[in-house]
């Protein structure tokens, strides 16, 4: 006990010493605003500092995790630009060849040209106005086709004009196969963007894949087999499980469209008359 005593004894002049200094400080800062405006902004400098140094650490601890999340959007980002790149290469493409086949089908056919008078492709059942009719020669239920596809079917006529049911009509149905096989089903729209339309019935063994062209089967008296409807875009499962939807790019942009044709001559007389039999 007593050397413990002594041991304090030998530093308790020190902490005199700095009790009074500390003291003194506080005296000198506090009653002279000069010294204590001095203090202040030193104060304020240091600790600025310290902070400073306190987030740079912090963001180098962090820098690992913000990496691998920059990585992942990244990773996310491009997955979208080559759905996109892969989407307006479908939609630029060329479609010269289309065309000349398209018209390589129809040379022979009696044609009647046509101007489109009124369209709409927002509503659920859209409907197209052409400037010919009963007068030209049309009739309901002829094809209509532009140089980049099918348009739509006549619904009724009068004789100077024309309503067409566009494709873009929940009511539309058209027969449509995958060229180069005889893999076929029903082209159907379900409303929404006006450049994609729905292939059902598909069958599972079937062979697809991307790009793959979609056309008019022959099967109905309405359009030849051959002509242009649209690329697959989407390969789905249907609703039961048992077939393919493809989500199919539409060949024809009905929101930029003037000058169609319709089909004048397809036979659909003498398919009716033997159906009638």
């Amino acid at each position: 006990m007593h050397d413990f005593i002594e041991r304090i004894s030998v530093y308790v002049h020190w902490a005199i010493f700095l009790l009074l200094e500390v003291l003194s400080g506080f005296l000198l800062f506090q009653y002279n605003h000069y010294q204590g405006s001095v203090w202040f902004t030193e104060a304020n400098i240091v600790a600025a500092t310290v902070h400073d140094w306190e987030a740079g650490v912090l963001a180098y601890l962090r820098m690992p995790a913000e990496n691998a999340a920059l990585v992942r959007r990244n990773v996310i980002l491009q997955q979208k630009l080559d759905v996109l790149r892969h989407e307006l290469s479908i939609a630029r493409a060329d479609t010269s060849l289309t065309e000349k086949k398209q018209a390589e089908l129809l040379e022979g056919m009696r044609l009647i040209p046509a101007q489109i008078a009124s369209n709409s492709i927002r509503k659920r059942d859209n409907m197209i106005v052409i400037n010919v009719g009963s007068n030209e020669g049309v009739a309901p239920e002829m094809g209509v086709v532009s140089g980049t596809g099918v348009v739509g079917i006549v619904s009724a006529v009068t004789p100077r004009h024309a309503l067409v049911m566009s494709i873009l009509n929940s009511h539309s149905s058209i027969s449509c196969r995958l060229r180069g096989t005889e893999y076929f089903g029903y082209l159907k729209w379900k409303g929404g963007r006006p450049l994609r339309a729905y292939m059902d019935d598909v069958p599972r063994h079937a062979h697809i894949k991307k790009g793959d062209i979609v056309e008019t089967s022959g099967f109905s008296a309405v359009f030849p087999a051959g002509i242009f409807l649209g690329k697959v875009a989407q390969i789905k499962n249907s609703s039961d499980g048992l077939a393919y939807e493809l989500e199919i790019l539409l060949s024809t942009d009905l929101s930029n469209i003037r000058q169609v044709n319709v089909i004048a001559d397809q036979g659909k007389e003498e398919i009716d008359s033997l159906l009638r039999q």
